[in-house]
């Protein structure tokens, strides 16, 4: 197959693209703006395959878009470039109305006129997937409730508000014009490649650097951690195995809060990269000023995929934060590349 993966040099697109080179026969054009949280290094492991291309474009352009869809003739669509940090969101909403929602219309109309012109059988194959968050359900807090595929959309932030617009464009263009699109839904991500703002890039970072390690509020809020690269997976089954109109929710099984996120980051370093003089890294936790909106509580009900498609995750938090670590001590030189002078890892969001 040819898959057109917008956002592959991102976090998660990135995962998607080593994943579909190295595990599959299919092709990948990745189409990426290259903005700060986009970087090429992450794709050295595939940049030489004969079936990877990279454009640098921005899914705003339609002009440019219809010409990548024309030119590659995709089989598939993975929609992954999103901008996607909520404090970024916080100080500057008009970069996530205009990439996530004004793109994603864009994408889709693209889309949509390039299926149609398909031949019937080439239609009758064609994918659009689109790869969401589960920030747009909303707050669990006070419950033990998990996020279901039928959950009510309630998103706190401008960057979850603008996820769960993209969802409802992309469901709506798949009711109204036919177009055969799939939504998936994930919890919190980590890995590598991960970009510096990232609450366990972040600490990790800092602790080797001797830094304060930040914790927002009490650090008792609660995330579903799923590592990127069973993510990767997932994503690919639904691309290839998943049922047009359907929703799948994505997550780990593993519901933690922030401060033992940390708490654990900071046991791992004193194992791997002990200090010298016997501090150990958990004095850096430093509590600061919460996020203001912060959602206390999410979780991931991910019966449906594993049910439906057969998947579920590898890792569990303890292998996967471990694999975390190493990959990090291990890419000190990308980690420096990536920080190119306008972000240094300062405190964004604060309202």
């Amino acid at each position: 197959m040819k898959i057109l993966v917008t956002g592959g040099a991102g976090f998660i697109g990135s995962a998607v693209v080593r994943h579909i080179i190295k595990q599959t026969n299919d092709e990948v054009l990745n189409v990426d703006k290259l903005t700060y949280a986009g970087n090429l290094e992450s794709l050295t492991e595939v940049d030489k395959s004969p079936r990877y291309q990279f454009a640098q474009a921005d899914i705003c352009d339609a002009v440019v878009m219809a010409q990548l869809f024309n030119e590659f003739q995709p089989d598939f669509v993975m929609h992954l470039a999103a901008e996607s940090h909520v404090d970024r969101s916080i100080d500057g909403p008009s970069a996530f109305i205009q990439t996530n929602i004004v793109g994603t219309y864009n994408l889709l109309e693209v889309a949509r006129k390039y299926w149609q012109q398909l031949s019937d059988e080439k239609k009758a194959a064609f994918k659009f997937h689109h790869i969401s968050t589960d920030e747009v359900y909303g707050d669990l807090e006070g419950t033990t409730d998990l996020f279901t595929e039928t959950t009510s959309y309630a998103p706190s932030s401008p960057y979850s508000a603008s996820k769960a617009s993209s969802d409802h464009l992309v469901r709506a263009w798949q009711r109204t014009y036919g177009l055969p699109t799939i939504v998936t839904n994930c919890s919190n991500n980590y890995g590598p490649y991960h970009f510096p703002e990232k609450l366990i890039p972040l600490m990790i970072l800092n602790a080797l650097d001797g830094k304060a390690l930040p914790v927002y509020g009490n650090g008792q809020q609660i995330r579903d951690w799923l590592y990127v690269e069973d993510h990767a997976r997932a994503l690919y089954k639904v691309i290839t195995e998943g049922n047009i109109g359907e929703t799948y929710n994505i997550g780990g099984h593993n519901e933690k809060a922030n401060i033992d996120v940390v708490k654990t980051i900071c046991s791992i370093l004193d194992e791997l990269q002990p200090q010298p003089n016997g501090q150990k890294y958990e004095s850096f936790i430093t509590y600061v000023k919460d996020r203001p909106g912060h959602d206390l509580r999410y979780a991931i009900d991910a019966s449906k995929i594993q049910k439906d498609l057969g998947w579920k995750p590898e890792e569990t938090f303890e292998t996967g934060i471990r694999k975390t670590v190493e990959w990090y001590l291990d890419n000190l030189e990308w980690c420096r590349n990536v920080q190119d002078g306008s972000y240094q890892r300062e405190r964004l969001g604060e309202g």
